[in-house]
């Protein structure tokens, strides 16, 4: 439904559905349907370099390249990923 691409970086097995503005991504070979637009619930957008996981860290993706919807896993939205705070070095 958008240009959104992403690289699996880490995973469960668990069976689940990646999503990007309310529909299941598809591989990167397939075509998209024609006049197909995000729902508003997933329309905050990707940006590219950001990596996006889920509350627990099971998953994490790479945006490679940034789009109009949101990802989700099984209609659950993912967040960026925060750096790590590096501790200080008095």
């Amino acid at each position: 439904m958008c240009d959104t691409e992403v690289m699996v970086v880490r995973a469960t097995a668990d069976d689940v559905s990646l999503e990007c503005g309310g529909a299941v991504m598809l591989a990167l070979a397939s075509e998209k349907p024609a006049g197909a637009a995000a729902h508003e619930a997933f329309a905050q957008g990707t940006l590219v370099g950001k990596r996006y996981t889920d509350a627990d860290e099971r998953f994490e993706f790479l945006c490679t390249k940034g789009g109009k919807g949101s990802l989700a896993i099984d209609g659950v939205l993912l967040v960026v990923k925060q750096a790590k705070a590096l501790p200080s070095s008095d």
